[in-house]
């Protein structure tokens, strides 16, 4: 049993040390938008994450239709990268016009 222990923390352990994040952050998408989207939008992230609730913007994130709302919102931005709606949606949920919360962009 003692083996069998020892076994068990080193998988977790090793699990826990080499796993990546795949989790998308607020911040970073409130930088993603500074950057990359507020110019083409042509208004601040709060105008932009007031567009709809939290529930519908999970909705449309669930339906895998984020970077199609970015680019509805905001007709000038041609192209959003995949790897940007993550974290753009995690902004956009806490920023929601129900969720009290205002950015500072």
């Amino acid at each position: 049993m003692n083996t069998m222990t020892k076994l068990a923390v080193v998988v977790l352990l090793g699990t826990t040390l080499f796993s990546t994040t795949a989790t998308a952050d607020v911040k970073k998408g409130q930088k993603i938008y500074l950057k990359k989207l507020k110019a083409a939008c042509g208004f601040s992230g709060a105008k932009f994450a007031h567009m709809h609730t939290q529930d519908e913007w999970e909705g449309i994130n669930e339906a895998g239709k984020m970077a199609d709302e970015i680019m509805k919102i905001c007709p000038k931005v041609k192209n959003v990268k995949a790897k940007y709606v993550p974290d753009v949606y995690d902004f956009a949920y806490e920023y929601a016009k129900d969720s009290g919360n205002v950015p500072s962009c």
